[in-house]
């Protein structure tokens, strides 16, 4: 069984700004924005969202293809990928393009800011679900606008289950193209944020939003996520981590956590709770992708923090 990971492959340049945000952007100044943060920090990281959820979901065992569009500048991360044996079938090259690419300032309260160059996402339409064979489950997260449209339609139309994740690219469709996209997706993913905003949108309630799809799943960073399903709200908590280091890449982590779940046929208490680990255990480390654990040690780490087996 393989999964599907529509998305953006990025750079990520991070950076570490040794203050908070908020001591430095005045609201009664906010219509004459000027700020300028020095971050002696920085470093260049392999993200992008489906990057990171392939890579998460191959620890966990699972069989990620990713889909995705990138520039001339991707054969650092294409080593990358054939290092740690992430296939690279249906990966498209755009020429004359960059590859995505963030630049993420992260303060001492681990608020982030981010520009974005989607380069050859903008091309992402040009990949088809229909492409890629033995697919049993899809993830539709951020991308070019139009490739996120097609791919969505695709999925359903090939009666293939997928999870929608608009994540950051929340903004670039109206609230009809949303209620399109929930309409046709299986699963929603947001966090809390993009929770507010997808209601604002749509102009529905989250009881109505859980109502048309399978589950509806909230993370909570810190605080856990929620997962509204068949009527009712299941609360999951978050491990505490060894380590607050980075939160980049933490929510595609959790993604990863669900798709495995999800291809395994778990009830979504066991599903939550797997995600919320792999979040957890990523927030500990730098980058989207540094990370590294077996697969027994992720069943003993799940075992240690919630009293339960797993097999994964």
């Amino acid at each position: 069984m393989k999964t599907l990971i529509c998305g953006s492959m990025a750079y990520d340049t991070i950076m570490v700004f040794k203050d908070q945000f908020k001591k430095h952007i005045l609201p009664e100044q906010i219509h004459i924005l000027n700020v300028a943060f020095l971050v002696p920090e920085m470093r260049r990281e392999y993200g992008g969202c489906a990057g990171n959820i392939a890579y998460n979901l191959q620890l966990l065992g699972g069989h990620p293809l990713i889909m995705a569009t990138v520039g001339d500048d991707f054969a650092p991360y294409a080593s990358r990928l054939e290092k740690v044996g992430l296939p690279q079938t249906h990966i498209r090259h755009v020429p004359d393009s960059f590859t995505g690419q963030a630049f993420i300032t992260t303060d001492l309260d681990d608020n982030q800011i981010t520009a974005f160059h989607p380069g050859a996402m903008g091309y992402s339409h040009q990949n088809h679900v229909s492409d890629a064979r033995e697919v049993t489950l899809g993830i539709v997260s951020p991308d070019g606008r139009d490739g996120m449209m097609q791919h969505a339609r695709d999925f359903a139309e090939a009666n293939i289950p997928f999870v929608f994740d608009p994540g950051q690219g929340m903004p670039m469709f109206t609230g009809d193209e949303l209620l399109d996209f929930i309409e046709q997706a299986t699963y929603v993913t947001v966090n809390d944020y993009e929770a507010k905003m997808l209601q604002d949108k749509t102009g529905k309630t989250l009881a109505e939003i859980a109502g048309r799809v399978k589950a509806l799943i909230i993370t909570l960073g810190g605080d856990g996520s929620m997962i509204y399903t068949g009527g009712k709200q299941i609360a999951i908590p978050t491990p505490k981590p060894h380590a607050i280091v980075d939160p980049t890449g933490c929510g595609d982590a959790y993604r990863a956590g669900l798709l495995h779940g999800i291809q395994k046929g778990w009830g979504w208490e066991a599903t939550g709770r797997l995600a919320s680990l792999m979040g957890s255990l990523k927030i500990a480390s730098r980058g989207g992708q540094n990370h590294k654990y077996t697969r027994a040690e992720l069943m003993d780490l799940y075992q240690k923090h919630f009293g339960s087996s797993i097999v994964l």
